[in-house]
């Protein structure tokens, strides 16, 4: 009796194997990451235009038809030349043209970090008086001549009327 007590406050234990293979781990997801970026090339939609079919660019109305074979060679044939045309350009320019860009961005990058900003920074420092002073214009002169304009200005009321003689 006792020991059925015993047995019954003791919570009962589920066993599991766990076993964790790091570097099989670190394998995956580097595969993983590969395989997303060849699947996914243009993952923020920058040319979304770009998604050109067949029947975005011919159709034939249900007036005027091309016989069928036509119709489904000139499908294969669209398709097949806009997919090896572009690969064939492609290759020919996508390296020269991404060193051309990746450099044109660097150089760009650099003259904002390096020029640009401290020119900013410079002249935000160094023209603080000019802040304070164009503020005190501002509030000495300009600002009670327009409230005082809006005031004036605010007590005109206008009443349409329709003519009845008309």
């Amino acid at each position: 009796m006792e020991d059925q007590r015993l047995k019954d406050k003791r919570p009962e234990v589920e066993f599991m194997d766990v076993k964790v293979d790091i570097q099989s781990e670190d394998l995956n997801s580097k595969q993983c990451e590969i395989r997303l970026l060849i699947d996914d090339r243009d993952p923020k939609r920058v040319n979304k235009s770009l998604k050109v079919t067949f029947e975005d660019v011919i159709a034939e109305p249900p007036s005027v038809r091309s016989f069928d074979k036509v119709w489904l060679w000139s499908h294969a044939l669209f398709e097949v030349s806009r997919l090896w045309i572009y690969r064939l350009i492609s290759l020919l320019l996508a390296v020269p043209v991404s060193l051309a860009a990746g450099i044109l961005f660097a150089v760009l990058s650099c003259l904002h970090i390096w020029l640009i900003m401290p020119c900013v920074q410079l002249l935000l420092i160094n023209m603080h008086w000019v802040q304070t002073v164009w503020g005190s214009i501002l509030n000495i002169l300009i600002s009670p001549f327009f409230t005082s304009f809006g005031k004036c200005c605010g007590q005109i009321t206008i009443h349409l009327a329709k003519d009845e003689d008309r």
